[in-house]
């Protein structure tokens, strides 16, 4: 697998490049419990390099917890994860330096323009200046840089959240609902851009939303999460004929998904017939079981 450099190695021993991390972010038994509650519980999670990987699950699903948990944000309850092949706890900071992130809802100075609030974050980490001014343009600020962020609609605020985690161009990039606000144009334009990041920027995405029908236009794979638990994880075809074969339909992402959360808490609560009991969680969770690096 690897080819040595034989050229001038007498005397001396070889020197093997470092194996490339199979995953960009790697989660194994992932958990989060607050109390009695498990918020997310034995996640394992495989986001290769240079894909859009769409994040899906309906609101209390884990997603928005598994996304601080990867940011050093919240502490694991259980298991571990590597991001660009570095672990958590041990390479946290190295981690934090790699990742670019959007969560929830962005905060700023009200009182400072979109262009001072995204210099602050050029000057912390040690970015040229022409950095900002590449972001601004890049999310679609760029004639509205010097307007006071308090007067930013809230479609604005969301592009200067997602300026201010591409202003690094990081390897890696955690966005959480990052079209929320926005209107249809806006969105068709975030779309665009965060479909168009791993090639523009050599970057992998990992992408929240409950925009489905967005999420089957961005994303490369998608891992879809309900009370906490991966329910499946592949490409788009994957889910497609996973969804075939277990009856349900596939004309849209949105039907799919429906269906698949649908037949899994009916499992949960046991009200579902005996012939749905079968496609729950456990069966859906055969699919995850699949590894993105194992297909050919």
């Amino acid at each position: 697998m690897y080819a040595a450099n034989m050229a001038g190695t007498a005397g001396r021993p070889e020197s093997v490049p470092e194996r490339a991390p199979a995953y960009m972010i790697e989660t194994r038994g992932l958990s989060r419990s607050y109390g009695s509650f498990q918020a997310v519980a034995g996640l394992d999670l495989h986001v290769p390099k240079g894909v859009v990987y769409g994040f899906l699950g309906p609101n209390g699903a884990g997603k928005s917890t598994t996304m601080k948990m990867l940011l050093g944000l919240t502490a694991p309850s259980g298991g571990e994860f590597t991001v660009d092949g570095m672990r958590y706890p041990r390479d946290r900071m190295r981690i934090l330096r790699r990742v670019g992130s959007f969560i929830e809802a962005p905060s700023f100075y009200g009182n400072l323009t979109g262009a001072e609030n995204l210099d602050i974050i050029r000057r912390i980490l040690g970015l040229p200046r022409q950095a900002a001014e590449e972001a601004l343009e890049a999310v679609g600020l760029g004639p509205y840089r010097n307007r006071l962020a308090r007067k930013y609609s809230l479609g604005m605020k969301q592009r200067l959240g997602l300026a201010g985690a591409l202003i690094a161009r990081p390897p890696v990039l955690i966005l959480d609902e990052p079209t929320n606000g926005l209107d249809p144009v806006g969105i068709h334009e975030i779309r665009g851009l965060i479909r168009s990041l791993p090639a523009r920027y050599d970057c992998t995405v990992l992408v929240s939303s409950h925009l489905l029908s967005e999420i089957e236009l961005m994303a490369d794979m998608v891992g879809i999460l309900n009370h906490g638990r991966l329910l499946f994880e592949g490409t788009m075809d994957e889910l497609r004929r996973a969804a075939m074969m277990r009856g349900l339909p596939v004309d849209n992402l949105e039907d799919t998904f429906l269906a698949m959360i649908e037949n899994d808490d009916a499992s949960r609560t046991g009200a579902a017939g005996s012939g749905r009991r079968g496609s729950g969680s456990g069966e859906a969770s055969v699919a995850a079981k699949e590894r993105p690096g194992d297909r050919s």
